[in-house]
């Protein structure tokens, strides 16, 4: 029974049953402590400001204890706040640089095999490389990526979390994936072809 279980030996889930059904707000600390710094560590990725990230996960974390309620346990509570943090950081970012999205329609497809020539060629990236390329994507570009190979979300996750169609996600990914391996090349080729 949970209620006789330390509730720091609970998992995430069972805390969260603990802080909503037995109204123990005082236990939502425990899932703080478990991914402030996660959840840091994401915002300082997208804003680049210690200051900034500070109060965007300050800010989240208030959002996921009022909206905790609606956690439907259908995937783990770490997915669910990943798909909090990120929607926040792009809205936050769209609210305070005009930033507007492309639509679906407007990109065109990817080939499947260049797709697995553009994987291959990120995955070979430097990192500090691949860090800067990251940082010259636009957000959703840079979020997709980030969601699929650093947080390794499956794609029906990040369908949820972004609340697309899992084709759609697919597109989004190879799409963002052609953008960074084109980038890489433009702005590093000179490297390359010294080797």
């Amino acid at each position: 029974m949970l209620t006789t279980k330390n509730p720091k030996e609970c998992t995430d889930e069972e805390v969260v049953r603990l802080v909503v059904e037995k109204r123990k707000h005082d236990l939502f600390g425990i899932l703080y402590d478990r991914y402030v710094e996660k959840v840091y560590h994401k915002s300082i990725s997208f804003v680049k400001d210690e200051a900034i990230a500070q109060d965007l996960t300050h800010d989240i974390f208030l959002k996921t204890f009022v909206n905790l309620i609606k956690f439907n346990h259908e995937s783990k509570f770490s997915t669910w706040l990943y798909s909090l943090t990120y929607n926040f950081c792009i809205d936050y970012i769209r609210k305070n640089k005009k930033y507007m999205y492309q639509s679906d329609e407007d990109l065109k497809d990817v080939p499947d095999d260049e797709d697995e020539k553009n994987e291959q060629e990120i995955f070979q990236m430097e990192a500090l490389r691949l860090s800067q390329v990251l940082d010259s994507l636009e957000v959703d570009e840079k979020a997709i990526l980030l969601m699929k190979y650093q947080d390794d979300m499956s794609i029906k996750d990040i369908s949820e979390a972004l609340s697309a169609s899992e084709s759609a996600i697919k597109m989004r990914i190879k799409r963002s994936k052609a953008k960074a391996v084109d980038l890489y090349q433009k702005n590093y080729r000179y490297e390359r072809e010294s080797l």
